[in-house]
């Protein structure tokens, strides 16, 4: 087995699940599982929020280290489950390291959902979150126009690369002074809190929260704390963003 291609491969591994969302101690443990069958008499992982750390040492050959820059996050179960999937054939040795190498390369460039389908989603979200928070008839429809605008917002703003916080708060405030504005323009059939809360959801960084928590009290502190300071992050720039589009709109 070529130890450099096995090498890239779990680094590989573990940047695809962190970069998607998964737990420290994951990662940790499929990228250990992977290293196993290097034949290397020592081998360690230091998987942190922001970064991978991988060697490999045994006195009869060179030992070899690699270090990966996490600079990306986001959620996606699906291909942690993939990636999963690829680690276990590698481990029971339906696989060689360079095909292992090659699947991960494939999912990496895979893109699951498009942008028609992830405008279905901000919409879908917006909508059938209305009745959760107590919205009315005409609120549901209301929301549809919440979700459409939020849906060109990320659109729109991810041309333009800024970072996460930008892009959260700018989203927020175009569904916050979407709703206003709706709700200034018919008052008594339309409630601009619920379409704001009901189209917010899709901002709000819960999963990243709760991937924080698990982290501490897995040990992780490093990781966890700085997760829990990311979704911190995120809460303020959609509050920003809320906060921002109802001063507009009671400037206008």
């Amino acid at each position: 087995m070529d130890e450099r291609i096995l090498l890239e491969a779990v680094v590989r591994a573990g940047e695809l699940m962190l970069v998607s969302g998964a737990e420290v101690y994951r990662v940790e443990d499929t990228m250990k599982h992977m290293l196993a069958r290097s034949g290397y008499q020592s081998t360690e992982t230091i998987v942190l929020a922001t970064g991978i750390f991988v060697s490999l040492d045994d006195p009869d050959r060179e030992p070899l280290t690699l270090a990966k820059r996490i600079s990306q996050r986001s959620c996606n179960i699906n291909r942690i489950y993939r990636v999963n999937d690829v680690s276990r054939r590698f481990c029971s040795g339906c696989i060689s390291a360079k095909e292992a190498l090659k699947e991960l390369d494939a999912i990496s460039r895979e893109v699951q959902y498009g942008p028609w389908m992830k405008a279905f989603g901000f919409i879908g979200v917006s909508v059938f979150f209305t009745p959760v928070f107590g919205g009315g008839f005409y609120d549901f429809f209301g929301a549809i126009i919440v979700g459409v605008c939020l849906a060109l917002a990320d659109r729109l703003i991810k041309y333009i690369r800024l970072n996460d916080f930008c892009i959260n708060a700018f989203c927020a405030f175009v569904v916050s002074l979407t709703a206003s504005l709706l709700e200034g323009a018919a008052p008594e059939y339309l409630n601009a809190e619920v379409m704001t809360i009901s189209a917010i959801m899709t901002l709000v960084p819960g999963v990243t929260f709760t991937t924080a928590i698990r982290d501490t009290l897995n040990g992780d502190y490093g990781a966890g704390s700085a997760r829990m300071l990311e979704a911190i992050v995120v809460a303020l720039a959609v509050s920003a963003g809320v906060g921002c589009g109802l001063l507009l709109y009671r400037a206008i």
